[in-house]
């Protein structure tokens, strides 16, 4: 059995020679779209994170039996024309949910301890001419007592909600299907939630009712000094109004995803006038090390699974 992955860079220092148990395996760091076909002609399992497998690659490539996604969403695959040419799609789900609750965390921390301001001031030697031991140039604060909103309550969204909640903050969510209900927590519509809150925390992926669920429209609604953190889906938050609403308000924006990424040579966001009031990752809220490995483990499993039972 032939085993290929198109896309081993994606996955990090992994080490995927444990597959060589359960088959031939080939590996490439990258894949070009006009590379695809080739390399998976002969395969029997593609394995998969953003290379797209649509119906020309399925058409031709005719020994293909398998395709495994090293991620949850399958929206690089042609699921349905996999179905009907009897080929098995099978995705991983779960593995990174402590890995992206953490990062939420990260950013809503690093502003509310203004630690890109005091590593900068005491990088910059101000603490070595500081008359007493400590310094109030800024203020920093508890998350206790804050109200913290989230918008996409799933799994990710009820973990981050709880441990928020052991912080002493008070939890709001808002439902972007509309059929969220949480007895746990209080439901807002949006407008509300935006209004309300002092951090915000985007949860939720991205489909019809999310696509520039936040525009100007609705960023102009945030109050002065809110966190507004996005680790669900880049899309979800219009950027370049963003960009325009963070050099008119007081606003501070942590960002795990964008709507290209890559991220765009020239991004609005690059220009900002008060760029402390903004962190930027690159898409790594996902990519711990142990969420990595659980993710590798789910992908192992599923390829041995359907070795053994053909599902």
């Amino acid at each position: 059995m032939k085993i290929v992955c198109l896309d081993a860079a994606t996955l990090g220092d992994y080490d995927l020679s444990v597959f060589q148990t359960l088959g031939s395996l080939e590996v490439y760091a990258m894949t070009t779209k006009e590379e695809v076909i080739q390399r998976l002609k002969n395969a029997d399992v593609a394995m998969v994170n953003k290379i797209v497998i649509d119906k020309n690659v399925i058409d031709a490539c005719e020994n293909l039996k398998l395709i495994l996604e090293t991620a949850t969403g399958v929206n690089n695959i042609d699921v349905e024309y996999a179905k009907e040419k009897n080929i098995i799609v099978k995705n991983a789900s779960g593995y990174s949910t402590m890995s992206v609750v953490q990062h939420t965390f990260a950013f809503i921390f690093a502003f509310l301890n203004q630690m890109i301001y005091y590593d900068q001031w005491s990088k910059e030697g101000k603490w070595c001419n500081s008359p007493i031991f400590t310094d109030y140039s800024r203020s920093l604060h508890t998350l206790g007592g804050k109200k913290h909103g989230i918008i996409g309550l799933g799994t990710i969204g009820k973990e981050v909600a709880k441990i928020s909640k052991l912080f002493g903050a008070e939890i709001y969510y808002y439902s972007t299907s509309g059929k969220n209900e949480n007895a746990d927590f209080k439901r807002l519509e949006l407008e509300q939630l935006l209004k309300t809150c002092d951090i915000i925390s985007i949860h939720a992926p991205l489909n019809e009712n999310t696509k520039d669920l936040l525009t100007f429209k609705e960023l102009k609604l945030l109050k002065d000094n809110v966190i507004l953190v996005n680790v669900g889906r880049g899309g979800i938050i219009n950027e370049q109004d963003l960009a325009k609403i963070m050099d008119e308000k007081n606003i501070r924006v942590g960002l795990d995803v964008l709507e290209q990424e890559p991220m765009m040579k020239n991004h609005p966001l690059l220009y900002l006038k008060n760029k402390e009031n903004l962190i930027i990752t690159p898409h790594v809220a996902w990519a711990s090390k142990e969420a990595l490995s659980a993710l590798m483990d789910i992908v192992y499993n599923n390829l041995k699974e359907w070795i053994e039972n053909g599902k």
